[in-house]
C-alpha cells in the first residue's frame, strides 16, 4: 500500500524482515521440537539459534532467490550461510514450504488483526462519547432522503456503536479462526514429520494447530478473515456517507474538522469540503476488494496449488493496511466532528410542522375515522405544505373534517417533538448498557 495510506506500525507485519524472523522462529522452534524426539541432535537445534540476533539480509536472500526461483530454499540457504552448513543439515526436517508459509501468514494476520481491533476499540470510544453528547439534539430523520420523522444525533451515534461493536465481535471470532498453523509436511499426512512438532511451534507463536490441513491450511478461514474485513469497510462507509450527507451546504447539520490554514478549493476560496470521509468511502472499496479473491482462494487442486500465493502477497498486506489507516481516520473524523443543533432544528422545521403527519394520522383513527379517512385528510393538508409553502397546523386546524374530530389542544399536542424522544434511554441502554 501507497504510504499516503499507511501506518509505520501495521506496515511493519509486511516487511520482509518480520517475515523472514517469523520464518526463522518456525524453522528454529522445529528443530527443538525434533532435538527432542530424538530426531535431530540437540547440537544441531541449539546451533540454530546462533541467528536469534542477527538481522537477516533481504538483498542476499533475494540475491539467492533470483538462482533458485524458490523464496523459502533462498532464505534456508541464507540460513545456513549465518550458522553453518554442518549446524543447517537438520534445518526443515520433514517439512515443506507451506507449513513455513502459511504459518507464517497466519501469524502476521493474527499480529494485524490485534492491530485493527485496538483501532475498532478506540472508534467505539470515539463514537460513544458522540453518542451521549448528543444523546437529546434532535434532528430530522430521512428515509429515501426525504424527511420522514424527528431522531436525535445521539441516535445515530449509537446506531453507528452499535454496528461498529458488532464488527469488533466478528474481527474477535476472525482473529481466532485463522489462528492456526500447520507443521505437517508434504500432502500434510505427518510422513515425515511428528505431529508433535506442530503442536509444539504452534504453542511458541501463540496458534493452535490445524486439525487437517493436506499440504496447506484450508482457505475458508482465509475467506472468512478477510469477509470480516470486507463488513467493516462497508461500516465505515455507511459512517462516513451519513457525514457527507450532513455537510452538503443545502443541509450543513455536521462538517469535518477544518484546520486553520486548510484549503478546500483550488479555484474556489470558500469552499470546505468532506475530503476525509470522501477519502474513506474510497478506502472502504479497496477493503471490499479483496473479499471476492480471497473467496475464489478457498478452491485449490487437489491437496497443493499456489493459486492463491499470488493473491494473499497483495491482499494481505494491503487490506490490513488500508483498513487499519481507515480506522484511525474515522475516529479523527468522529472525534473532531462538528455538529450543528440549530441548523438541524431549522431543517426540521422547514416544510413547518409536517414531520409531525403521522400522529394526526393515528390520532384520527383513535377517534374512529377509518385509516383511509384519515390517510386522505392528513395527505391532503399535507400537499398545501408541500405546494404552497403553508404551515400544517395552521392548515389542519382550518380543515372543518378534521376539527370535527379533534380540538386545537389535540392537534397541538400533536406537534410535541418530546413525544418522539421520550424512548431515547430505553435505546442507550440496550446499545450502552
Amino acid at each position: 500500500m501507497i504510504p499516503r495510506y499507511s501506518r509505520p506500525e501495521m506496515v511493519a507485519i509486511w516487511s520482509p524482515e518480520n517475515k523472514f524472523r517469523i520464518w526463522y522462529e518456525i524453522e528454529a522452534h522445529a528443530c527443538d521440537a525434533q532435538a527432542a524426539l530424538g530426531v535431530i541432535p540437540k547440537e544441531s537445534a541449539a546451533a540454530v539459534w546462533k541467528a536469534k540476533d542477527v538481522k537477516f539480509d533481504v538483498a542476499r536472500i533475494d540475491e539467492i532467490e533470483a538462482v533458485t526461483k524458490h523464496d523459502v530454499i533462498a532464505f534456508l540457504t541464507h540460513l545456513a550461510e549465518i550458522i553453518g552448513n554442518e549446524e543447517a543439515r537438520f534445518v526443515h526436517q520433514g517439512m515443506t514450504s507451506s507449513d513455513v508459509l502459511d504459518t507464517c501468514f497466519n501469524v502476521q494476520l493474527v499480529e494485524a488483526a490485534d492491530i485493527l481491533l485496538a483501532d475498532v476499540e478506540k472508534l467505539l470510544e470515539a463514537l460513544k462519547r458522540r453518542a451521549f453528547e448528543h444523546k437529546d439534539t434532535i434532528r430530522i430523520g430521512r428515509s429515501h432522503g426525504i424527511h420522514a420523522e424527528p431522531t436525535t444525533m445521539g441516535l445515530t451515534f449509537a446506531r453507528f456503536y452499535a454496528e461498529m461493536d458488532r464488527n469488533l465481535a466478528r474481527l474477535k471470532v476472525a482473529r481466532d479462526e485463522i489462528a492456526t498453523g500447520a507443521i505437517s509436511g508434504a500432502v500434510g499426512t505427518f510422513a515425515n514429520i511428528d505431529p508433535s512438532v506442530e503442536e509444539y511451534v504452534c504453542e511458541q507463536l501463540g496458534l493452535k494447530p490445524e486439525p487437517i490441513s493436506t499440504q496447506v491450511i484450508p482457505r475458508d478461514r482465509h475467506a472468512a478473515f478477510f469477509a470480516a474485513l470486507g463488513v467493516v469497510g462497508a461500516s465505515i462507509e455507511n459512517v462516513s456517507t451519513e457525514i457527507r450527507h450532513m455537510q452538503r451546504t443545502e443541509v450543513l447539520e455536521a462538517e469535518e474538522y477544518f484546520a486553520p490554514g486548510q484549503k478546500g478549493s483550488s479555484a474556489m476560496p470558500h469552499k470546505r469540503n468532506p475530503i476525509l470521509t470522501e477519502n474513506l468511502t474510497g478506502l472502504s472499496r479497496v477493503v471490499r476488494m479483496a473479499v471476492v479473491p480471497a473467496m475464489e482462494n478457498v478452491t485449490l487442486w487437489h491437496e497443493r496449488d499456489i493459486s492463491h500465493s499470488s493473491v494473499e502477497r497483495n491482499i494481505g498486506p494491503d487490506t490490513t493496511i488500508t483498513l487499519d489507516f481507515a480506522l484511525q481516520r474515522l475516529t479523527t473524523v468522529i472525534d473532531k466532528l462538528l455538529v450543528y443543533p440549530d441548523n438541524m432544528l431549522k431543517n426540521m422545521n422547514k416544510f413547518r410542522g409536517l414531520v409531525h403527519s403521522q400522529r394526526v394520522l393515528l390520532a384520527l383513527t383513535q377517534k374512529g375515522l377509518s385509516r383511509e379517512d384519515s390517510y386522505r385528510l392528513v395527505q391532503r393538508n399535507a400537499m398545501r405544505v408541500w405546494e404552497e409553502d403553508a404551515d400544517f397546523m395552521t392548515e389542519l386546524k382550518a380543515d372543518p373534517e378534521v376539527m370535527a374530530a379533534l380540538t386545537d389542544a389535540e392537534i397541538d399536542d400533536k406537534f410535541d417533538l418530546g413525544y418522539h424522544t421520550k424512548h431515547v434511554d430505553t435505546i442507550f441502554k440496550r446499545v450502552f448498557g
